[in-house]
């Protein structure tokens, strides 16, 4: 498991990102914070396609996306081709979005779930090794070519 993350979002995320970051060092990540670095309206894409660009680019494994939603963060970073983003509010959700989806980016809606599920639901997906096999079939045709 890479302790290298990338993490970013927008204004209604900034809360949860600030607060994830604290934790995710505390754990012994290396975080790179893409922004934004303050809850002034702001615009995702600015923060979202740097980060999957570094992620398509092999600096990062994965990554982690917030905005209020978190729709905008998935439709957005799902544009690259090397993106799989799962937008999550359930533990079995990030669970299955590694497991089977093989996802590289995880995205949270601030508005609709408490930090602490946000929290679990980080832990779940960096801790979750795909499964392989018969979703590494499935997995490898989701890229447009």
């Amino acid at each position: 498991m890479s302790k290298k993350l990338a993490i970013g979002g927008d204004h209604a995320g900034f809360e949860y990102k600030t607060e994830l970051i604290k934790i995710l060092e505390s754990e012994g990540y290396e975080v790179k914070d893409f922004g934004p670095y303050t809850d002034a309206s702001a615009d995702y894409p600015d923060y979202v396609h740097p980060l999957c660009e570094s992620i398509e680019k092999g600096e990062f494994k994965q990554g982690i996306l917030i905005c209020g939603s978190g729709n905008g963060v998935a439709i957005t970073a799902n544009k690259h081709q090397g993106i799989r983003a799962a937008l999550c509010w359930t533990e079995d959700l990030a669970s299955l979005a590694r497991k089977h989806n093989d996802a590289n980016v995880l995205a949270l809606p601030a508005r609709f779930i408490p930090m602490e599920l946000a929290d679990k639901l980080t832990e779940v997906f960096l801790n979750t090794e795909f499964e392989g096999g018969r979703h590494a079939t499935r997995v490898n045709k989701i890229a447009c070519k």
